[in-house]
Parts: structure tokens; sequence; C-alpha cells
């Protein structure tokens, strides 16, 4: 979609939908100020959103300014805002060095503000832009090391000087300290796949997927221990048929071209989360269901929290949609892959609700 200077040039429909997608899109463009709290804010703020009735759109902050808004002190509209094509050029920066160790240091020679990067970062990805670089790091000594190089040879390739500090880097983003992940030749494996929304780690062998997670998830060590136990085998790094299907489908699934998965899944958990789980699987894309609905579909009206908590420890992200499950009025609640996470997974399945998609799947 072409974004041009004027509000007024997208009806307030598309407005709305972007600012509960958080979409990067119209940073710096447009400005809502919300009626009922006099606070005029970045259509990517965090905060809770406010009921269509209540926005008024603007084109600046001057513009919100005179109709009596003021500033969010949690988005800061009134600060600088890098432009996409700041932002891209950064994001390419990353990827044709992947094992460059950026710095601030660095963005100042090129001309940056380290403050605005990190909020414009942060904002639009979830993290900030030396966190996604140390991401990119650590993947290229993934990389390496699923090519059955030694530690230290990937651990020099992924830019790290010291070897203490990439097997703590390493142990935190996988649960498991650099030589403990060399695979062996066969049984589970971990391997990395890019999506609009980050990296994602993503567990198993040749007969199914046994996990998919966003790595910046606190719960991701003990989900990878988790899966470790119940096989009954360690985690090597490397590729298998189901994370290699798992990567096809999950770029179909975000290019519009794939509302639901085909793939075989092994979730590691109790009988009572199973079920839960294969409820989740049955909400089809571009819809959502509260908790309650979920409790009603298992056959257990009452165990409503117990599906809360069965959702939130699901280990297969994306494919079984726990992104789905709103609260019972309406608002998105929390989501263990971070809030903003599920704002684009749900903005992104809404094109499937029309009927020219209505036919997209397996």
């Amino acid at each position: 979609m072409s974004i041009h200077d004027s509000p007024a040039r997208h009806d307030p429909a598309t407005l709305y939908a972007a600012l509960c997608a958080r979409d990067p899109a119209f940073e710096g463009r447009v400005l809502v100020g919300v009626v009922s709290t006099g606070i005029f804010c970045r259509l990517t703020c965090p905060a809770r959103k406010p009921r269509p009735e209540n926005c008024r759109w603007f084109a600046n902050a001057d513009e919100a300014a005179r109709a009596g808004f003021r500033p969010c002190k949690r988005c800061q509209p009134l600060g600088g805002v890098p432009d996409d094509a700041t932002i891209a050029r950064l994001r390419r920066a990353i990827e044709a060095e992947p094992s460059r160790p950026w710095s601030e240091a660095d963005l100042i020679r090129l001309g940056h503000e380290p403050s605005t990067i990190r909020r414009a970062f942060r904002r639009q990805f979830g993290m900030t832009f030396l966190q996604m670089a140390r991401q990119a790091r650590l993947k290229a000594g993934a990389a390496r090391m699923a090519q059955g190089d030694k530690v230290i040879e990937a651990q020099l390739d992924a830019g790290f000087e010291s070897a203490s500090g990439f097997r703590a880097a390493f142990a935190r983003l996988f649960g498991y300290p650099p030589a403990a992940m060399r695979a062996d030749g066969g049984g589970l494996v971990a391997d990395w796949i890019d999506t609009p929304l980050g990296g994602m780690i993503a567990v198993g062998d040749d007969n199914a997927l046994h996990l998919l997670e966003f790595p910046d998830r606190k719960a991701l060590k003990a989900q990878l221990a988790r899966v470790s136990v119940a096989s009954g085998q360690r985690i090597g790094l490397g590729r298998s048929a189901a994370t290699r299907r798992t990567a096809e489908q999950l770029g179909q699934f975000f290019a519009g071209e794939r509302a639901s998965f085909d793939l075989p899944i092994h979730p590691h958990g109790t009988e009572f989360q199973r079920r839960v789980w294969a409820a989740l699987r049955d909400i089809p894309a571009g819809e959502t269901r509260s908790y309650a609905q979920i409790a009603q579909a298992i056959g257990q009206p009452r165990a409503i929290r117990a599906v809360a908590r069965a959702n939130a420890c699901n280990g297969i992200a994306i494919v079984i949609p726990c992104h789905r499950v709103i609260g019972a009025d309406g608002s998105l609640t929390g989501y263990a892959g971070g809030l903003w996470r599920k704002e684009r997974l749900i903005a992104v399945e809404n094109a499937y609700r029309t009927p020219a998609n209505s036919g997209l799947g397996a």
C-alpha cells in the first residue's frame, strides 16, 4: 500500500486496522489522537488500543497539538522517526555482514542517534538493532557448527572474540552450550528459520516438528529441555525434513499463499494440553476465540484458567495458533512471543478472511 502525507487519503477503517496491527508503514506519516484520554500517539504505540469512535487522525504532531491533544509519554511521538529506507539499509547491513560485532559507535559513525534507532527497531521488530545483529552472529555460528566446524572456528566466524562469550550467548539462545549442540548424524536437530517477525528456532526430525519458538522467548530453554527429555534425545544442529517443510510453509503463510499448515507435528505436553492445542488448530485463520470458547470446545467449560495455562505452554508457535485466542472483552491479552507479534499475526491472517483466499491451505 502506498502511504501519502495526509491521513485523509485513507479511510478511518484502514487507519484503525493499522493502529491495531501497529503497522510501521505509517510511522512518521499519521498520528492518532485519543478523545477519551486527550493524548496523541504513533500508530505503533504499545498502549492498549482505544475504541474506533474515540480516534482522530493527524498528519503530524502540530496538527494534533492544535486540536488539543498532548503527546504520549510511552511512544514519544515528538521524537525523530527513522524512515523506512533507513531501517531497511540497517537491516541490509546486518545481512551483508552477519558476523560483524556491531556497536552504538558504528551507528554514530553512520550518522544515526543510537537511542532513536533502538526505539524504532524495538517498535517494529520487538528487538533493538544490536540485538538483531547479535542474533545474526549466533545464527552464523550455528550454521558453521551444523556443517561440522569446530566450536572455535564457528566462534571466530560469528565475530565473537572470546570463547566464553560465544558459549554464554549460545546457551542463552538455545538452552545448551555449543559443544552439546553438535549434530550427530540423526535424531532431533535445531534449525534457524527467518520470518518477518524475526528468527525462529525449529526442532524436528525426519518425521515431525517438535518445537517452533522465537529465540527471545524466556521459556525457550525450558521448552528445549522438555523436548529433549520427552524424546530421550540430545538436540543437535542442522536441518531435517520437518524443519525444511516448516520453513517452506511459513514462507507461504507470510506471503499470503497458505492459510493453514499440513505439517506433521509432535507437541510435548499433557493429555489436557494436547486437547487444547488440537482445539486451537480448529480455529480458522482470520478468526479468534476466547479462552471460554476453547474450554467449551473441549467439553470442559469451567476449565478456563487451565485452558489459558495450556495456551501459554504451547511450544509450536504459529502452526498451533495460540495467537488466535483473545480475552473475553476482545482484548489481545498476552502472548509469549510478544504482543506486537500477536498483533502482526492477526493482521496477516485478516487477509485469509476474504473470499479470494478462502480456498488457500495445505
